[in-house]
């Protein structure tokens, strides 16, 4: 239905939107009047879908959070709890932040975090959608699909995010050739401006690809230092694909 659909775009814009979106930018954005963003808005309000905070703007609301605690259990939620005792030895030792993401559809979903113990470590909420050919998790799960997929993605519009973001297909194929040889990927600022990270590969016990353990920091310029949180990254998702195997995931 219209509405259904109309109503899943707007919560798809609060949701990218981490201080919330007004009624004018989702109308002027979705190209509908204000009076329907209005009227949807007050419904889902009334459910606490959303919240309209003092600026006006809208954010998604508690409601969702109860909703969500009734998802039915899946492989990603097992693959989930089995990388958490990982990624917290992993913050641990690098005082960094860590997250576990997987392949979502044409995007990529963040599954799994641990905060950094570190002053400037980055603040990541599981649950959040990032595009699948920017970041270093990203294009690690991207470099592992099938030459199908990889061939139909570079054909997608490849939106840029910041100057680093690659946006041309054919680099963007040296570099998933490249990953898939090294067996990790480098993200030098490509989704958010000055945020770095370094990402491997977490595979089952048939080899194949299930999800990306990756560590996103402030960029400083120390090679040494990116070349220690590499190091680490790898190990985990080498220690996660351990574990799977011995489970016989």
């Amino acid at each position: 239905m219209p509405v259904i659909e109309r109503m899943l775009d707007i919560l798809e814009i609060i949701e990218r939107r981490p201080d919330g979106a007004n009624i004018r930018e989702l109308s002027d954005f979705l190209e509908m009047p204000r009076s329907t963003v209005y009227r949807i808005l007050n419904t889902l309000e009334a459910r606490e879908i959303v919240r309209r905070g003092l600026s006006g703007a809208y954010v998604l609301g508690p409601r969702l959070l109860s909703l969500a605690a009734h998802v039915s259990i899946s492989s990603s939620s097992d693959l989930a709890e089995i990388a958490r005792a990982h990624l917290e030895r992993l913050s641990l030792s690098t005082g960094e932040a860590s997250k576990l993401s997987i392949r979502d559809g044409d995007g990529v979903l963040v599954v799994a975090t641990v905060q950094g113990s570190g002053e400037y470590g980055l603040n990541i909420k599981p649950g959040r959608r990032l595009p699948l050919h920017a970041g270093a998790a990203s294009r690690v799960l991207l470099a592992h699909l099938s030459d199908v997929e990889i061939s139909r993605a570079l054909k997608s519009p490849l939106e840029k995010f910041t100057d680093h973001t690659i946006s041309d297909p054919r680099k963007l194929g040296k570099e998933l050739k490249q990953v898939r040889m090294q067996g990790w990927a480098f993200d030098n600022g490509e989704y958010s401006p000055g945020v770095v990270a370094v990402a491997a590969p977490v595979q089952n016990r048939h080899g194949e690809t299930v999800a990306a353990v990756s560590i996103p920091f402030l960029s400083t310029g120390d090679e040494s230092r990116i070349a220690k949180l590499r190091a680490a990254v790898c190990n985990t998702a080498k220690a996660i694909s351990k574990e799977l195997a011995a489970r016989n995931l």
